[in-house]
């Protein structure tokens, strides 16, 4: 036991630059962003040289731009797949979202920009035998197609609740405090049923 603890002592913590922004990121999300400020501008640099990543949460208190806002405890990992400066001084991005993390404590560097000591959230399990599943990937599958699916990380498991309940929390109109407790879920199951419910609601579904 002794040496587990001090195996683990020995550990670095984990520690990502946070952006906190006005939208909820989703794990295999597609998120494109404008960054001009030079905190953000120093850290898409970093991660472009180093491949490190970044991590998005929901604003909790504040604004994107100036003093450093609060940031949701609960966001998403991601790392920029492709970066682009049309115009000086501002770099276009996309980021792709990978795995969920909860912050542990947080600090503020003199440039604005927030480091947080983060743990990863476990990664769900894919889940085929849901109910609700076929119908709700079925409208998943025509709303891909209408938005365009360049708009999507490719593949599609269509079969997979955990994949097809972010998907629908991503493109539906739902208040960012929703979508951030769908975020929060660690259940597949509990945030398709929520999800499913809502189309039926809707009537988007029969």
């Amino acid at each position: 036991m002794l040496i587990l603890n001090l195996l683990g002592a020995g550990r670095k913590p984990e520690r990502v630059p946070i952006f906190p922004l006005s939208t909820v990121l989703y794990p295999r999300a597609l998120l494109p962003l404008r960054i001009f400020e030079a905190r953000y501008m120093d850290m898409a640099k970093e991660c472009l040289k180093t491949g490190s990543l970044f991590g998005v949460c929901l604003i909790k208190e504040g604004a994107e731009v100036g003093t450093p806002a609060v940031p949701e405890p609960v966001g998403c990992l991601a790392r920029i797949a492709e970066a682009d400066m049309e115009e000086l001084g501002i770099l276009k991005v996309k980021a792709e979202g990978l795995e969920r993390f909860r912050i542990v404590s947080t600090e503020t560097g003199a440039n604005g920009l927030i480091v947080g000591e983060i743990e990863r959230l476990a990664v769900e399990e894919e889940m085929a035998d849901t109910p609700g599943l076929e119908e709700s990937a079925e409208f998943l599958r025509k709303a891909i197609i209408g938005i365009g699916e360049d708009r999507f990380t490719a593949p599609h498991p269509f079969e997979d609740a955990s994949w097809v309940s972010f998907r629908l929390a991503e493109i539906l109109p739902l208040r960012n405090d929703v979508k951030q407790k769908l975020l929060e879920l660690r259940d597949a199951s509990v945030r398709l049923a929520i999800l499913h419910r809502f189309l039926r609601q809707q009537k988007l579904i029969a």
